[in-house]
């Protein structure tokens, strides 16, 4: 399966969005394409970020940035699971 454009992507989004809003979301589609989006663009930036700590020679500031992204990707799946973890912290 290929990857949506941009404008597939916005439309689906969009689409998605309406269905939520109008209350028409019966097999919540829409809470479920809402939700994956959200969580791919947060674990997105711990890949960058995981990139960039092994292209610097794993240097200390770049470690504390993948720590941050990778604890903040756990805390958005706990607050969209509605649970609560702690942190891994520095």
């Amino acid at each position: 399966m290929g990857k949506p454009t941009e404008q597939e992507l916005d439309s689906a989004l969009n689409e998605a969005k309406r269905l939520r809003e109008s209350g028409q979301d019966a097999h919540f589609l829409g809470k479920a394409l809402l939700n994956c989006n959200y969580r791919n663009s947060v674990l997105l930036e711990v890949l960058y970020a995981a990139e960039r700590y092994l292209r610097s020679g794993m240097a200390e500031a770049e470690h504390t940035r993948l720590v941050r992204a990778i604890d903040k990707a756990r805390q958005a799946d706990n607050r969209s699971a509605h649970r609560e973890q702690e942190t891994i912290g520095l």
